[in-house]
């Protein structure tokens, strides 16, 4: 039996909210004290928190195990320390993963006193668990100045993106100029969700920086980044 497609737009301000006086902190699925038992996933993607992290603050020193982490910054920069000795200063464009294996700590600060840190930070399943904990960044500005979808985390090979261990799952950005159009990827299961500016899908209407859309079986659906603003846009593809 074939699936209908189903288009499930999600709103920025239907999203779970953590404030605190560091962190400000909306959620896409359960996370934390928020918990929904409707909303705990989509797809292989558990996590996507967009995070405000005040200046000179973050996430100090905590445990992961058996997770694919990746991180994006939009604004400023975080820096991250673990116990496997990586250490480095994610910017924007600089795309970022860690895979937590058999487990792994690390830190996630704020290095700068003078400006708020934005990131978004993802969580997707490992198609193998208890490996040895490992981590990559890279820079992809460069691709991402060309335009259109950009391979940023691919458990598939793609050539100028971090690697992910989960075969079933890439992440595409996009920095769309005004008026720029890109076709998503057909696949069972996607997860858009626009960072910055705004934007039409076809099919769901207009979204706004914060709204986030659950595809399935839904095609390759245009979408175009409005005029003046543009949109930074993050893309799960997941499935066949």
């Amino acid at each position: 039996m074939t699936r209908a497609p189903i288009i499930d737009v999600r709103r920025s301000g239907e999203r779970f909210h953590t404030k605190i006086d560091w962190l400000d902190s909306r959620h896409s699925f359960s996370f934390g004290g928020h918990y929904d038992p409707a909303n705990t996933h989509h797809g292989l993607l558990l996590v996507s928190n967009d995070d405000v992290i005040r200046a000179g603050t973050g996430f100090r020193t905590h445990p992961h195990q058996d997770m694919e982490i990746v991180t994006w910054v939009l604004e400023g920069e975080v820096e991250h320390k673990d116990s496997e000795g990586n250490r480095g200063i994610i910017y924007p464009g600089l795309a970022q993963r860690m895979s937590a294996g058999t487990g792994i700590w690390h830190s996630e600060m704020n290095p700068r006193n003078d400006r708020d840190l934005r990131l978004i930070q993802m969580w997707v399943q490992p198609d193998t668990e208890r490996i040895n904990p490992d981590y990559e960044q890279l820079d992809i500005n460069g691709q991402l100045e060309k335009g259109g979808l950009v391979p940023i985390a691919s458990g598939r090979g793609h050539h100028a993106a971090i690697s992910i261990r989960q075969r079933g799952a890439v992440l595409w950005g996009g920095r769309l100029k005004s008026g720029e159009t890109v076709s998503l990827p057909d696949a069972t299961s996607l997860h858009l969700y626009v960072a910055k500016g705004s934007a039409v899908l076809e099919g769901a209407g207009s979204l706004a920086s914060g709204d986030a859309v659950r595809l399935t079986m839904s095609g390759s659906l245009r979408l175009t980044a409005d005029v003046p603003s543009g949109a930074e846009v993050l893309i799960w593809e997941m499935g066949g």
